[in-house]
C-alpha cells in the first residue's frame, strides 16, 4: 500500500535574519498580519489597513452561527486596540462599549444580507487613541445588543486585525490561510509526502518578493505586489517557508514552520494511565490522554517543548481509535506547566480533564487577592485556553476527617452565589464569614457553580471545564479549607453541578463541532447536535452515550474525593433525556411527563455516588417532573427541588388566590418520606418575595404591605410556617434579612448589590434572629421531622397542626390585610406554651377561636421546645 502521511500540523515561528546590503525589519504591523480568517469571520476593504485611513470591516456572522444568516437582529462590535504601550494581547485599550449589556452605538454594524454586516472606521479617530500612541492590532468579538457572542475563532479566542504603517513597506501571506489570532497560526492541508503546497503573498508596494522552502528559493517576482508560487514538500519532518520583501531601502522577511507527520501509530494504552494526566517516575515523566476518536492526528504541545510541535509529541492511538497519548519526560518535579492538545493541525484545545486553566482574556481581571501568581500566558507561541498540569502537589490534609453529615430531614440549606455575597468573592472571606452562617443555624450551605465557566463575572450556568475550580474564587486549597471549615462547624457543603450542557468554551464542545450549522457534530461522543428538551441552554449532553455517562462519573467521583463535597444539587436534572419533547405546547407537555430512559439514568448516576460515598450523600435534583417519576427516583433516596415561591409570596403580598402552599408538604407529592423534597420560597431563579412585598403587596386602610416594617413582619410569619413544615428546607443568600432587590436588577444574571448594611436595621435583624430561632426549633425537635401534618392553607387564616407521640406545635397566622377570625382543633385543651415570648395559652376546650390582626401569626406547643 502507498504509506499515506496525516495532515499537516503547522506551528508559526516569525523569523527575522540580517542581510548586510539592507536592514532587516519586522512587519510594520508588529504583529504578524492577516486579513481573512480560516472561517472567513473577518475580512477588510483593503490589505493592508493603517490607523489613519478609513477602511471597511465586514464580519460575516453566518460563518460562525448558520442561524444568523438571514438575521435581521442588530449586531455590535465589542472591540478595543493593542498599542505600543499595551502589554499583550490580553491588554485591550480603548474600548468601545462599557460592558456587555450596554453596547456602544457608534460599533453598531450595518446589515447588508446573508448574514454580512459592516462598519466603516478610521482607528484613531474611531477609539480616541492619541496622536503619539502607535496602533498596533485591533482586538474584537462581535455580539447581539444582548451581549450574546456571535464572532469569535474557532478557540473562543478573540479577533485581531494588524495595522500597517503608512507608506511603509509590509508584506503578508494571503494563502495558507490565518486565524486571526494574536500572533495566528496558518492553516494548511497537505495530505502526503511530496504534494503541492500553494503559497500566495502580497506587499503594500511594489517591491522584490521571494519565496524559499528550508532555504531553496522557489518563487521570486520583482517590481510587484503579489507573488504565487508552488512547492513539494518531500520528507516528514519540520520544515520553514519564508517571504521576503525589499523596496530598494527595507528588507522585510516573514517565516513560520511546518511539521508533515510521519504514520500515527497504534499502542495500548500504558498501565496506570487514563483520561487526563498521570505521572510517573517521580514526577519527572506525565502520560496525557484525550479521548477524540475519528480524529487523524494529534499532538501535545506547551512549556515542556516550548509549543513547538515535533514527533516526540505526535500521540499515539489505541487499538480501539478512541483515546490518543503520549509521555512527555524530563519534566521538573512540583512545577506547573502549561499545555494543550493540537488536533488535526487546526484545533487547539485545553485538556477536558485539567484541574487548572489558564485564560487569556479573564485571568487579568482575577484579584491577586482571589487566586495570587497566576501563570502568565505564553504570548506569541499559541492562543485559546490552555490547561495546567504539576506533579508533586501539596496534599491537603483534612483536619475534620469524620465529618457526620446532618441527616436529610434536619437539612437547613444556605444556597449563595459568592459574587453577590461577598465583596471580595473568594473561599478565603467566605470562610472568615462562617459564623454569620453558623450563628444562623444552617447546617448546609450549597455553592451555586464553581467550576470554571465563560468569564469571571457569572452565575456558573455555562460551565466549560468540569474538574477545575474556577479562579475567580480562588485556590484549590482556599475551596479545601473552607470545605474543611464548614465541617468542623457541623455544616455540609453541597455543590451546584451542571451536567445537562455545556458551552462553545468547553474543549470537548470544539473537538465535534459543525461550524455550518454551528451545532455539534452529529459524531460527537458526548453531545446532541440538537438538544432533546425545549428549556435547553448551551449544548446538550447525551447522557444515554457511554462516553457522556463515563465522563459525568469520573466528574462526580473527582469531587468527592479531591473536594470531600457532600452532595451535589443537579441543574436542570430532567433535561437528562433523549426523548424529543420539542417546543410547542404538547412539547411541554410530553417534555413533563414520565420518562423511563431519564429514570434510568438518574438511577445509574446515583447508584454510582452510593457506591463511591455512602454515608449520607445528598443527590438533589432540580427536577420539576411528574410527581410519579420523581416519587419513583425518591424512593432511591434521590432529593427534589421544590419550588413554593409562588404561593407564598401570594401569601405575603396579602392576597389570597393561589396562596395555597400546601405543596411544601410531600405528601401532596406522593412521596413516603419528608426527607426528599427540598422546598424553598426564594432560590437564585426566583423574584424575591421582599420586592414583590414592596412593589405589589396589598393594603387595607392604614395596613399596608409595601410599608417596610409590615412586609418584614409578614416575611417572619410565613418563615414560621415554612420551617415548621416537615422535610429539608433552603433559602437564598439574604431571605433571613428580608432582601428586595429585584433579580432583574441589571439583568437577571448580573451583579447584584451586596447588602451587609441591613445587618444595621432593627427590623431586619428581628427577621433575621426569628429565622435563626425557628431554624433552630426544626433542627433540634423530632415534631418537626416525625409530626404527622394537618393544615389548612387554603384562605387568608391559615394554620398547621403537627403532632406525635411526644408533642404537638400548632402554627397559625393572618395573611389577610384584614382581621380574620380561625377556629382551629388543637386536640387538647390545657395550658399550650407560646413562641415567641414563652407565654402560656389556657385552652378550656379542643377548640382554639380567635380574632387575627393582619399579619398576626402564633406558634404554640404542647411541650417546651428545645433549642441548641
Amino acid at each position: 500500500m502507498r504509506k499515506i502521511y496525516a495532515l499537516l500540523l503547522i506551528f508559526m515561528v516569525f523569523a527575522a535574519a540580517c542581510r548586510k546590503s539592507d536592514p532587516i525589519v519586522k512587519d510594520p504591523g508588529t504583529a504578524p498580519p492577516v486579513v481573512v480568517s480560516q472561517t472567513g469571520l473577518l475580512t477588510t476593504s483593503t490589505d493592508f489597513p493603517t490607523a489613519e485611513e478609513t477602511f471597511t470591516l465586514t464580519f460575516d456572522a453566518a460563518k460562525g452561527n448558520a442561524a444568523l444568516q438571514n438575521t435581521s437582529g442588530d449586531i455590535y462590535m465589542y472591540t478595543g486596540v493593542i498599542t505600543d504601550k499595551s502589554t499583550g494581547a490580553a491588554d485591550w485599550k480603548y474600548v468601545k462599549s462599557a460592558s456587555f449589556s450596554s453596547p456602544d452605538p457608534a460599533a453598531k454594524m450595518t446589515a447588508i444580507g446573508n448574514g454580512k454586516f459592516q462598519i466603516s472606521l478610521s482607528p484613531r479617530s474611531f477609539y480616541g487613541v492619541p496622536p503619539g500612541e502607535k496602533i498596533l492590532q485591533l482586538v474584537m468579538l462581535f455580539r447581539t445588543g444582548d451581549g450574546k457572542i456571535v464572532g469569535r475563532n474557532k478557540d473562543q479566542s478573540d479577533l485581531y486585525l494588524p495595522i500597517y504603517e503608512a507608506n511603509q513597506l509590509g508584506i503578508r501571506f494571503k494563502l495558507p490561510e490565518f486565524e486571526p489570532t494574536f500572533n495566528p497560526v496558518p492553516v494548511i492541508s497537505i495530505q502526503m509526502v511530496g504534494e503541492e503546497l500553494s503559497i500566495n503573498a502580497v506587499a503594500s508596494k511594489a517591491a522584490t518578493l521571494n519565496l524559499s522552502l528550508d532555504g531553496v528559493g522557489f518563487a521570486s517576482v520583482t517590481n510587484a505586489k503579489e507573488i504565487n508560487g508552488k512547492v513539494k514538500v518531500n520528507a516528514a519532518g519540520r520544515h520553514e517557508l519564508k517571504l521576503s520583501g525589499t523596496d530598494g531601502t527595507t528588507t522585510i522577511e516573514r517565516s513560520f514552520t511546518f511539521l508533515l507527520n510521519g504514520s500515527v501509530e497504534t499502542a495500548e494504552l500504558p498501565a496506570g494511565a487514563k483520561e487526563g494526566v498521570v505521572f510517573i517516575n517521580g514526577g519527572k515523566s506525565a502520560i496525557l490522554t484525550l479521548y477524540a476518536p475519528f480524529k487523524q492526528y494529534v499532538y501535545a504541545i506547551g512549556d515542556f517543548n516550548d509549543w513547538q510541535s515535533g514527533l516526540p509529541y505526535f500521540m499515539k492511538r489505541t487499538p480501539d481509535g478512541n483515546k490518543w497519548w503520549v509521555q512527555i519526560d524530563n519534566l521538573q518535579a512540583g512545577k506547573e506547566y502549561a499545555y494543550q492538545y493540537l488536533v488535526d493541525g487546526k484545533l487547539r484545545i485545553a485538556d477536558p480533564y485539567t484541574e487548572k486553566v489558564i485564560d487569556p482574556q479573564y485571568d487579568k481581571s482575577i484579584p491577586s487577592a482571589n487566586y495570587p501568581s497566576i501563570m502568565p500566558y505564553p504570548t506569541g507561541k499559541t492562543s485559546g485556553i490552555l490547561s495546567v498540569m504539576q506533579s508533586s502537589q501539596p496534599v491537603y490534609s483534612w483536619k475534620y476527617k469524620n465529618f457526620k453529615r446532618p441527616e436529610k430531614n434536619d437539612l437547613v440549606i444556605y444556597e449563595l452565589h459568592l459574587r453577590d455575597f461577598l465583596k471580595n468573592a473568594n473561599y478565603n472571606t467566605l470562610r472568615d464569614t462562617l459564623d454569620y452562617l453558623t450563628k444562623l443555624h444552617v447546617n448546609a450551605i450549597e455553592l451555586m457553580p464553581i467550576n470554571e465557566f465563560e468569564g469571571n463575572s457569572s452565575w456558573g450556568y455555562n460551565p466549560s471545564f468540569y474538574f477545575a475550580p474556577d479562579k475567580y474564587y480562588g485556590t484549590k486549597a482556599a475551596l479545601q479549607q473552607f470545605i474543611d471549615e464548614c465541617h468542623g462547624r457541623g455544616i455540609a457543603v453541597i455543590m451546584d453541578m451542571v451536567l445537562n450542557h455545556s458551552f462553545g468554551q468547553s474543549p470537548m464542545v470544539q473537538l465535534y463541532f459543525d461550524e455550518a450549522s454551528g451545532k455539534p457534530a452529529t459524531n460527537s461522543p458526548w453531545f446532541n447536535a440538537t438538544p432533546t428538551h425545549p428549556f435547553n441552554v448551551g449544548y446538550d449532553f447525551n447522557h444515554e452515550s457511554p462516553a457522556t455517562k463515563s465522563f459525568v462519573k469520573q466528574v462526580l467521583k473527582f469531587w468527592m474525593d479531591t473536594y470531600q463535597v457532600d452532595g451535589f444539587r443537579f441543574d436542570l436534572s430532567k433535561g437528562f433525556t433523549q426523548k424529543n419533547s420539542g417546543t410547542s405546547d404538547a412539547g411541554v407537555s410530553a417534555w413533563s411527563a414520565y420518562d423511563p430512559g431519564r429514570v434510568a439514568i438518574w438511577k445509574d448516576y446515583n447508584s454510582y455516588i452510593k457506591t463511591n460515598n455512602p454515608d449520607n450523600f445528598y443527590v438533589i435534583l432540580e427536577h420539576f417532573a411528574a410527581d410519579g417519576e420523581e416519587k419513583e427516583l425518591s424512593e432511591e433516596g434521590m432529593m427534589f427541588w421544590n419550588n413554593v415561591n409562588a404561593s407564598f409570596n401570594q401569601a405575603t403580598m396579602g392576597y389570597q388566590e393561589n396562596s395555597d402552599f400546601s405543596r411544601a408538604f410531600s405528601g401532596t407529592h406522593g412521596f413516603s418520606r419528608s426527607e426528599n423534597l427540598v422546598s424553598y420560597m426564594e432560590s437564585h431563579d426566583e423574584e424575591r418575595l421582599m420586592f414583590k412585598n414592596l412593589s405589589y403587596g396589598n393594603a387595607s386602610g392604614s395596613y399596608q404591605v409595601k410599608n417596610l416594617t409590615t412586609a418584614l413582619k409578614r416575611q417572619e410569619m410565613a418563615a414560621a410556617f415554612f420551617f415548621s413544615i416537615p422535610g429539608p428546607k433552603m433559602l437564598w443568600q439574604f431571605g433571613e434579612l428580608g432582601y428586595e432587590v429585584s433579580i432583574e436588577q441589571n439583568g437577571r444574571t448580573g451583579e447584584k448589590p451586596i447588602h451587609w448594611d441591613y445587618l444595621g436595621q432593627a427590623a431586619r435583624w428581628s427577621l433575621r434572629a426569628t429565622y435563626a430561632d425557628l431554624i433552630n426549633y426544626k433542627t433540634n425537635n423530632s415534631i418537626f421531622k416525625t409530626g404527622i401534618p394537618t393544615y389548612n392553607l387554603s384562605g387568608s387564616a391559615k394554620y398547621l397542626k403537627l403532632t406525635n407521640t411526644d408533642n404537638t406545635v400548632v402554627v397559625l397566622g393572618n395573611f389577610d390585610v384584614k382581621e380574620q377570625v380561625i377556629s382551629i382543633d388543637f386536640g387538647q385543651s390545657g395550658q399550650w406554651l407560646e413562641w415567641p415570648g414563652g407565654n402560656t395559652m389556657s385552652l378550656t376546650g379542643n377548640t382554639y377561636t380567635k380574632t387575627l390582626s393582619p399579619g398576626e401569626y402564633h406558634i404554640y406547643s404542647r411541650k417546651p421546645l428545645y433549642l441548641r
